[in-house]
C-alpha cells in the first residue's frame, strides 16, 4: 500500500547574515516538508536566482546588499505569482512592514520572535495561508488603524526610489547625475518632487525613511 505523500516544497532562502542562513537551512533540510533549491546572501543575486529557479516558498530578509527586500519582491512578484514569500527580519517598522505587504510577502516574522514562530509561519504560508510574528502582528494594528495616510513610497517611480537610495547614501547631486547619466537639473526635479511625495524636506529625513522601509542598510 502506498503513501502519496505531499511533494517537498522548493524553497529559497535569501539572508546575508551567514550564520543566520546556515542555521535555517540545517533546521530545513532535516524537514521532508522542505527542499531547499537555493540560498544567497546578496540582493541582486538573490532576485536573479528566484526568478530562474521558480521556487514555491522563499525566506527572505528586508534588508540586504544590493537590493533590499521590497526592491526584489517589486521584481518578483509578478512573474513568480504563486510563489509564496515569509519575510524573517531583525528589523519591523510600520513603514517597512507595510512596504513589505504591499509590495508581495505573504508572512513577516521577526528574527526575535524565534524559530518556532518562524517554522510556524513557514508552514501557514506554505498551505495558502498568512502568518505574522507576535512583534508584527502588533505593529500591523498600527499600520491597519494608519491605512488612510500611505507611507507615499508606492507613488514614487522607479526613477526616484534609485534617487532616494542615491540620496540617502549620501551622493551628491552631481555624483547621482553622473552615477545615472542624467542632468543635475533633471536629479534636482526628480529629488523635488519625491520630496513632495514623501513630505519629507532635508537629506537627514530621506535617510531615515529609507532605513525605516530597507531601502539602504543601516550597516553600510
Amino acid at each position: 500500500m502506498s503513501t502519496n505523500l505531499p511533494a517537498a516544497k522548493r524553497i529559497v532562502i535569501v539572508e546575508d547574515h551567514t550564520a543566520i542562513r546556515e542555521m535555517l537551512a540545517e533546521i530545513l533540510r532535516v524537514d521532508p516538508a522542505y527542499k531547499i533549491v537555493g540560498e544567497s546572501g546578496e540582493g541582486h543575486q538573490a532576485c536573479q536566482l528566484c526568478l530562474d529557479l521558480k521556487p514555491d516558498l522563499i525566506v527572505l530578509d528586508a534588508r540586504l546588499p544590493g537590493l533590499s527586500g521590497v526592491d526584489i519582491l517589486r521584481r518578483i512578484s509578478k512573474p513568480l505569482k504563486s510563489t509564496r514569500v515569509l519575510v524573517f527580519s531583525a528589523y519591523e517598522t510600520p513603514a517597512l512592514v507595510r512596504e513589505m505587504l504591499e509590495a508581495g510577502a505573504h508572512g513577516f516574522v521577526e528574527k526575535t520572535a524565534g524559530l518556532g514562530e518562524f517554522k510556524k509561519g513557514l508552514e501557514t504560508i506554505s498551505k495558502g495561508g498568512t502568518y505574522f510574528g507576535p512583534g508584527v502582528a502588533a505593529l500591523l494594528r498600527t499600520v491597519v488603524a494608519n491605512k488612510n495616510s500611505a507611507t507615499g513610497v508606492e507613488t514614487l517611480t522607479d526613477r526616484e526610489r534609485e534617487i532616494l537610495k542615491l540620496v540617502a547614501e549620501s551622493n551628491s547631486t552631481k555624483q547621482i547625475a553622473q552615477k545615472l547619466e542624467i542632468s543635475v537639473k533633471t536629479v534636482d526635479n526628480h529629488r523635488t518632487n519625491l520630496m513632495k511625495k514623501l513630505d519629507l524636506h532635508d537629506v537627514a529625513s530621506l535617510t531615515r525613511y529609507s532605513l525605516e522601509i530597507g531601502l539602504i542598510d543601516h550597516r553600510k
